[in-house]
């Protein structure tokens, strides 16, 4: 898929563009974009590989660079309750804050600009990213893929375009970031799907290298800020799959918003991790019923490939709403019109419209 102009990878009208988020201290510059807050002698690059002290400037090395374009079911996102069955163009970058030892896409969250092939990628500005969008027709984009955070100042120039050409704005997020930069990113957002990889800070410190209070506080945000939330948690065998760890997790979720579409994830050996087993079939369910045990109205299973839990149901009559079937989706007993069960009238938590 092929848009705009392509660009020298050092042409610096596009890239190189000064950061949002930072202090100078002394002759270092000190990101101030997620919790990590970088300490970067001349020349050096923070953990996310694309934010540098040039010159005694935080400079943002991806502006415009992208490395991935994908028209994706917003299944795949996963957000299950927010336009089901549409598509959204996803777009991605090079880098992350995280170093997550399981990560699936780390041929393009693991790397900086200078790291990925030329030929995979070219810089983009605002204005023709979201030409493209409103030419092919897309409803939604999805900032997706590697974190997006990272990207901000692009993210947040372009959801602005976006929004006001009445594009939905996705984002598939760790929550890992600086409350000022969450705060401002989120204005621009629909929707989310949030990262809640463990509910531990040991689990986040040694699989990572991040830290869980701000994931969880950045939740909250989101919520506070009335935007729609649905949270992943891939589940590891015996990393953060526990009971108590699941039930922590799901008791966290129930005092936040019972509603809130929780999709626990199985994991496959990826990156770091290879020497990993993918999680058992029946820890998958045994995650199921402890998050229904514990009051959470609409839980799913990805990787698991069964109808039964892929699929939306009544929490108070247990209709069936909305069969999925991989990213085939049929809506049953959902009244589109009104948002409701059409067997006993229970107003669903889905956005349609």
């Amino acid at each position: 898929m092929v848009f705009g102009k392509k660009r020298n990878m050092r042409d610096t009208s596009i890239s190189g563009k000064e950061a949002r988020f930072w202090r100078k201290e002394g002759e270092k510059v000190r990101c101030l974009l997620c919790p990590h807050n970088c300490l970067l002698d001349e020349g050096q690059r923070g953990i996310c590989r694309v934010r540098r002290n040039v010159n005694g400037v935080l400079i943002t090395e991806n502006y415009g660079f992208v490395s991935s374009i994908s028209p994706d079911p917003i299944e795949k996102k996963p957000l299950f309750h927010f336009h089901p069955s549409e598509i959204a163009l996803s777009f991605g970058t090079v880098g992350c804050n995280l170093r997550c030892k399981h990560c699936q896409n780390w041929e393009i969250s693991q790397v900086g600009v200078g790291e990925f092939p030329s030929f995979y990628s070219t810089y983009y500005t605002p204005q023709e990213i979201v030409d493209f969008v409103v030419f092919r027709g897309y409803r939604i984009v999805a900032w997706t893929y590697n974190e997006p955070i990272i990207w901000f100042e692009f993210v947040v120039d372009t959801s602005k375009l976006l929004k006001e050409m009445g594009i939905k704005v996705v984002y598939v997020t760790n929550g890992f970031a600086s409350e000022d930069a969450w705060r401002e990113m989120v204005k621009y957002a629909d929707a989310m799907n949030i990262d809640v990889k463990a509910m531990s800070e040991e689990f986040y410190r040694k699989i990572t290298l991040g830290s869980l209070k701000p994931v969880l506080r950045n939740v909250e945000i989101a919520k506070e800020m009335n935007k729609h939330v649905e949270l992943t948690y891939l589940i590891i065998p015996d990393l953060n799959d526990s009971e108590d760890d699941l039930r922590k997790f799901a008791r966290w979720v129930k005092n936040l918003d019972d509603s809130i579409p929780v999709h626990f994830s199985r994991f496959f050996p990826h990156y770091n991790m290879r020497h990993k087993p993918p999680t058992p079939i029946e820890t998958m369910y045994r995650a199921y019923n402890i998050a229904k045990e514990e009051g959470l109205k609409y839980v799913y299973l990805g990787n698991v490939w069964h109808e039964k839990y892929e699929s939306t149901y009544c929490p108070k009559c247990h209709s069936l709403l909305i069969r999925r079937t991989y990213y085939d989706v049929e809506f049953v007993n959902l009244d589109r019109e009104k948002g409701v069960c059409k067997k006993c009238g229970e107003k669903i938590e889905v956005i349609l419209k």
